[in-house]
């Protein structure tokens, strides 16, 4: 890690109204994770990290972040994302999330 990278300091919030968790970076706008929310659900949609911020694992934050909120909140999860589906995947104590009768259109 660059010295740089070292002095960062990284902010990951949930912004409702505009629906979408950001990422900041020393205080400026890094990356999102955008969803939809509806009754007792959440649906993950897209996730974008800005290049210039790149190889400094934000969007995972992000969807940890997501993901967290949303167990706390008690509820399910609809990974339409590619990203938020293959983070699952890789962290599969999050499947749980994804209701059972809808992992096989996740690939969970």
């Amino acid at each position: 890690m660059s010295e740089q990278q070292s002095e960062e300091t990284i902010e990951v919030v949930d912004h409702p109204e505009a629906e979408r968790y950001e990422a900041h970076v020393n205080g400026v706008l890094a990356g999102r994770a955008e969803y939809l929310r509806g009754a007792g659900q959440i649906s993950f949609t897209h996730t974008e990290v800005d290049p210039a911020f790149g190889g400094r694992g934000l969007a995972g934050r992000l969807a940890q972040k997501a993901l967290d909120d949303a167990k706390a909140s008690g509820l399910e999860v609809l990974p339409f994302c590619p990203f938020f589906r293959d983070w699952i995947q890789k962290h599969p104590d999050y499947a749980a999330l994804v209701p059972a009768n809808r992992r096989a259109e996740f690939g969970l």
